[in-house]
């Protein structure tokens, strides 16, 4: 990865001290993303994609902001809306929209689809479609680094709605207890499905549920990637010292509904315009053509390298076969030969 950490604490700006190389890199990674899934929103209208899918719109700052400001060696795991960290972690965009389009070719081997992504390779343990059931996950993960003494940290992303669930406040309770070198972070995008947090929650300022647990938290303007990875540098410091977990709430919004068969009729379209002038790609590219780190006819022609990257992606799956049936009996146990799988 080509982008440089940053080290300033400042507020956003467009002053911010941040390289060229760093917002390139979150132009084309955070392009790449809505590319994507913008194609993968077509390809599931064509019911090429089947089942659940939940789209990343909106959210790309979170993921690419988060990748800057870790190391590769660092952990990953989230819920359901999973198609954007593989792609900010660098993972193959073939293989994901394999994934999707559950052929044998993708990075869960076409078994697990749109909510169960996952690739060792570049330690991303994975979507889950249990609700909240990824956050002590995130927990044991982190548990795993500082019991082998390494310096990693686990980040443990999760949605708004996940907050209510008591494995939320489990994992918090122990990972403060025994100073676990996780993050946890809630993608607060203003719905749990199509429920808005002040319809669910009595504490509305979803950050300060870490207070319960002396645990140090924070919001996080999470519309662009500077206020990330500042945010995320920050805690990952603080892990890697010893000193424990952090909690923020990355405030995000998706531009699409929930997942693929939400009308979203439960918001208004002033509010969804709000965000969308907030959209965390045109912002960096205003900065990027600001400090002329690029023209505009630069920027085209990453657009034009990403689109073909998702082109090649469909291409790739649609020519991909579907696993073949005795591939269910695969996987489930790490022994092989485990006496109670039979075909």
């Amino acid at each position: 990865m080509a982008a440089t950490k940053g080290t300033s604490k400042a507020k956003t700006s467009k002053k911010s001290k941040f390289s060229k190389e760093t917002y390139m890199f979150w132009f084309e990674n955070m392009l790449l993303m809505r590319r994507f899934e913008e194609k993968a929103g077509q390809l599931y209208g064509q019911q090429k994609i089947r089942g659940f899918c939940h789209l990343y719109i909106g959210q790309e700052a979170c993921a690419s902001g988060a990748v800057t400001a870790l190391t590769p060696d660092d952990k990953w795991i989230t819920a359901y809306r999973d198609h954007g960290q593989p792609i900010a972690l660098g993972t193959d965009p073939n293989k994901i929209m394999a994934e999707l389009m559950a052929k044998e070719t993708g990075i869960s081997k076409g078994k697990g689809g749109s909510m169960h992504m996952f690739d060792k390779e570049k330690n991303f343990f994975g979507g889950h479609g249990i609700v909240g059931g990824q956050i002590p996950l995130g927990a044991g993960i982190a548990f795993a680094e500082k019991y082998n003494g390494t310096k990693n940290v686990c980040i443990t992303m999760m949605g708004d709605g996940a907050v209510r669930q008591g494995a939320f406040h489990e994992a918090l309770n122990m990972a403060m207890t025994w100073k676990l070198p996780v993050i946890f972070v809630i993608e607060n995008n203003g719905y749990a499905m199509g429920t808005s947090v002040e319809r669910t929650s009595n504490v509305r300022e979803l950050y300060t549920l870490g207070e319960s647990y002396d645990m140090p938290a924070a919001p996080v303007d999470a519309m662009n990637p500077e206020n990330v990875h500042n945010a995320v540098e920050e805690a990952a410091a603080r892990a890697r010292r010893g000193d424990g977990p952090t909690l923020l709430e990355f405030r995000t919004y998706r531009f699409k509904g929930h997942s693929m068969s939400d009308p979203a009729k439960y918001r208004t379209k002033d509010e969804l315009q709000s965000y969308k002038d907030r959209d965390p790609i045109e912002y960096v590219r205003s900065v990027i053509l600001e400090k002329k780190y690029a023209t505009e006819e630069e920027l085209k022609e990453i657009d034009n390298k990403v689109k073909e990257q998702v082109a090649e992606s469909v291409r790739f799956s649609e020519e991909s076969n579907y696993p073949d049936p005795s591939e269910a009996y695969k996987d489930v146990y790490v022994q092989e030969d485990y006496p109670y799988i039979t075909e």
